[in-house]
């Protein structure tokens, strides 16, 4: 049985028995092919790879650039895919179970302060084509903070508008209310009558709230270049991806004092931990505001 028999059969599992997204199957065979063709070109057979074969395709990796975050995504579907090779009893034992994760440290996204993202959002050129949709897109990634596979995958069935709100199939297939102001709901009408009206889409995409001149879905790709061809029309110079308007969502949240319970419903975190991190962006944006304007701390003022 080659590594490819066994990554196949692996990802059927993933979809079947474990009900995992395409996208986090996807994720899984992205990391296992790396190692599929790491360990095929140094002609390691399924038996016989062991733990220091594995450290040493981190170790390249690593020199490679990879950063913790990554190679700890990496080892964890090593570690589920040697678990199914034993489960399948085509190999005795799991060599995963003596390699460790790198320890990771705490990861501060880039976040837009309030007048970048306004910024960006007024410098949208109305009489382009399709710009009703692009400025519909970038309200709905800031009003409500959504990750760019949830926008992707947004019906017209799922808008609330009266109420308020929009269903949200997150990570998972979970889904969740989550709260729309007017401003985004008024570019989303905008859109549907300006460019929308116009498009004429099949039966698997009349749904789909959000689409391209061919009246099909949007790609990941499509998204992220319409923030950034926003982002230097607003002259912004840091790094802007469509996840900086989720970052940027849940950060000025929590500076305007939201309870973090609600911030992370709101992101659809499994756990409150993953939303903390917002508070110590706002701790760290605080101390630097101290240390620029504090005469005991600017060292440009008198002490």
């Amino acid at each position: 049985m080659t590594w490819e028999m066994v990554l196949k059969s692996y990802l059927i599992f993933l979809r079947l028995e474990k009900s995992m997204s395409k996208n986090s199957i996807a994720s899984y065979g992205f990391d296992l092919q790396k190692w599929i063709t790491f360990a095929n070109e140094r002609a390691w057979s399924i038996q016989s790879v062991n733990a220091d074969e594995i450290r040493s395709f981190l170790q390249y990796c690593q020199s490679h650039g990879m950063a913790s975050s990554s190679q700890s995504r990496l080892i964890s579907s090593l570690r589920s895919f040697f678990e199914f090779m034993v489960m399948e009893k085509v190999r005795i034992e799991s060599p995963m179970e003596v390699v460790e994760s790198p320890k990771l440290g705490r990861y501060l996204p880039d976040v837009l302060n309030q007048a970048e993202v306004f910024a960006i959002l007024d410098g949208v050129d109305l009489s382009a084509t399709l710009a009703h949709r692009d400025r519909a897109i970038l309200e709905v990634l800031y009003s409500c903070g959504l990750r760019v596979s949830e926008l992707l995958t947004l019906k017209i069935s799922h808008c609330f508008f009266n109420e308020g709100y929009l269903r949200i199939t997150g990570k998972g297939n979970k889904e969740r209310l989550v709260p729309i102001g007017k401003t985004a709901i008024r570019w989303i009408q905008h859109y549907c009558e300006h460019d929308r009206n116009f498009l004429r889409p099949d039966e698997k995409n009349r749904d789909i709230l959000f689409l391209n001149a061919k009246s099909k879905g949007l790609s990941r790709m499509s998204i992220l270049n319409i923030v950034k061809r926003e982002k230097l029309r607003a002259g912004i110079q840091k790094e802007v991806t469509p996840h900086t308007f989720r970052h940027s969502f849940a950060t000025h949240l929590v500076e305007a004092g939201a309870d973090l319970r609600a911030v992370q419903e709101m992101l659809g975190h499994a756990s409150i931990t993953t939303t903390e991190i917002y508070t110590h962006l706002d701790r760290q944006r605080m101390r630097e505001e101290i240390m620029l304007f504090h005469p005991r701390y600017n060292k440009n003022k008198g002490a």
